[in-house]
């Protein structure tokens, strides 16, 4: 079974760091494509088309259209790193919940785990 790594963007698509830099170079992920499938990976949007952190509610309303797409493709499994808790700036406790009712496909990254963050 194919793993998707799934990671924050921003709408604009633009890769250059973090977890999305990484998703460009080992799992597929296109330059200028801001949403969705990619290659081996998922991007769920936390910034916008300038780069500026979207509101929690948008962010929420991203999770959701991933978590529609993963119970789509029980082909696929989806491994879920922390968006929105880096460059975003969001905290763990406030993005972990928008998760809740996630398809059994889908695992959290370790680094979920970081108390630190």
């Amino acid at each position: 079974m194919t793993e998707i790594f799934v990671f924050g963007s921003n709408l604009a698509g633009i890769h250059g760091a973090g977890a999305a830099r990484f998703a460009v170079r080992r799992h597929g992920a296109m330059y200028g494509q801001g949403i969705g499938l990619q290659g081996r990976s998922y991007g769920i949007p936390t910034k916008d088309e300038q780069i500026e952190t979207l509101p929690l509610d948008d962010v929420a309303r991203h999770v959701e259209t991933f978590k529609e797409f993963a119970r789509s493709r029980p082909d696929l499994t989806f491994y879920v790193t922390p968006i929105g808790c880096g460059l975003a700036g969001y905290k763990r406790p406030q993005i972990r919940p928008m998760f809740d009712g996630m398809p059994e496909s889908c695992r959290f990254a370790e680094t979920w785990e970081d108390p630190d963050l």
